[in-house]
């Protein structure tokens, strides 16, 4: 059986926070506001993973108020959704993603990105999918409020 998950998120800028998207410290002049490390694209990829196991999302697993786990990488988030669908008996198939920001500038990074995602999450770089569009200066990301990324994800059982 093959299953399918869809997963959103979107953070805020927020000053003396790092970047971090898809497991990457990306250099710019502010940060991602969040309880972990903000990164919208891990959020989203483990939403979608979530979503195709028919589970809670990432809030239920790693709430916002547990002050054990402010700061967490958001990897460690992608390796709990992975050892959730093996679990279940599942395999991630493939990840397709998209970030949505006006800045910075996402493509000199989307191969390491790939390469943290996939040691994250146990499968191949070329399973992942991660692509960068800009929100045409239209809304909050537009006027460069904020970064947010969508993901699917694939699984077989």
């Amino acid at each position: 059986m093959h299953r399918t998950g869809i997963g959103y998120d979107v953070h805020q800028f927020s000053k003396g926070r790092k970047l971090v998207l898809g497991g990457v410290e990306i250099p710019h002049h502010v940060g991602l506001d969040g309880h972990s490390d903000a990164d919208v694209l891990t959020h989203a990829i483990a939403d979608a993973i979530l979503g195709a196991l028919g589970l809670p999302d990432i809030g239920h697993y790693f709430p916002p108020n547990d002050p054990s786990i402010e700061g967490i990488s958001s990897l460690e988030i992608l390796i709990h959704c992975r050892k959730l669908t093996h679990e279940a008996g599942g395999s991630i198939n493939n990840i397709d993603s998209t970030l949505i920001a006006e800045e910075p500038k996402i493509g000199p990074h989307l191969d390491a990105m790939k390469t943290a995602i996939s040691l994250a999450l146990d499968i191949e770089t070329n399973q992942i999918g991660v692509k960068a569009t800009t929100n045409e200066t239209l809304g909050a990301i537009g006027r460069k409020e904020g970064i947010a990324a969508m993901a699917v994800a694939s699984l077989s059982f």
